[in-house]
């Protein structure tokens, strides 16, 4: 005869082992942003998701900072996370924001001293019957780029493993993220080049005819370019291309 099984409530429920290959597979997962279509919402939700299955937390949110240092929730791993996050940015108050501003994690925080530290947030975590609130910073070395909330709806609090592993993530997302920051940085910084670059050609082929037509020095001419695009805020490559395909009008550019 078989054994039967009571169901457990979420309360009583035993958070399983973790295993070493899940491990690394998690932390592989979360260093590869060197894709080629990365996306950072796609990637936030998966740390969001991870770090809730391997912590064994209820639920999790992440914010990240923009470039003024405001936060923005991007990621949540359930609806009700996702209302107690912008409840938290709402009120301006809260463990994220906290952990975030003080880049320093903010742990096992009940919620009666979460109603104490942050009564709006406090009373929001009550009601949703959750346990503890705990908060990381997403950092690396001096630079906080946002923070993750995790909720927990059972009895006990994050043991020092756990905490562990929850810093470990947070960091490896944070230098994914950064990461991809400098990458998009250098593309940008690229193309920009290659834009001076290629204007340059077509500055110098404009200059060149200029000079041709009107029987003045390349200097000259391109004195009375620069001239005529200050005189008018026109970038000098517009003006440039104007004068190879004769659209402009060449009295206005007064070359002497």
């Amino acid at each position: 005869m078989s054994e039967i099984i009571e169901p457990r409530t979420p309360h009583e429920r035993r958070p399983p082992m973790v295993t070493q290959e899940r491990l690394v597979e998690a932390f592989v997962d979360l260093a590869d942003t060197l894709v080629a279509e990365f996306d950072v919402i796609d990637f936030l939700h998966s740390l969001a998701s991870t770090t809730v299955e391997l912590l064994h937390a209820d639920a999790a949110g992440l914010m990240l900072a923009d470039q003024r240092g405001e936060l923005h929730l991007l990621a949540a791993s359930s609806d009700e996370t996702r209302t107690l996050e912008l409840f938290e940015l709402q009120h301006n108050q809260g463990p994220c924001l906290d952990a975030y501003r003080e880049g320093k994690p903010i742990t096992n925080i009940d919620p009666a001293t979460a109603e104490e530290r942050w009564p709006a947030f406090g009373a929001a975590v009550r009601a949703g019957n959750f346990t503890s609130v705990h908060a990381i910073p997403m950092r690396l070395r001096d630079e906080v780029i946002g923070a993750m909330n995790l909720f927990l709806a059972r009895p006990g609090d994050l043991s020092n493993a756990d905490l562990a592993l929850g810093h470990g993530l947070a960091d490896i997302a944070t230098i994914g993220l950064l990461q991809e920051r400098a990458v998009q940085q250098q593309q940008i910084l690229a193309e920009q080049l290659q834009g001076a670059l290629n204007s340059r050609v077509v500055i110098e082929q404009a200059k060149g005819m200029l000079a041709a037509r009107h029987g003045v020095s390349v200097l000259d001419a391109f004195a009375a370019m620069r001239t005529y695009a200050r005189r008018n805020g026109r970038p000098l490559s517009h003006v440039a291309v104007e004068i190879i395909d004769g659209s402009l009008d060449e009295a206005q550019l007064r070359v002497t």
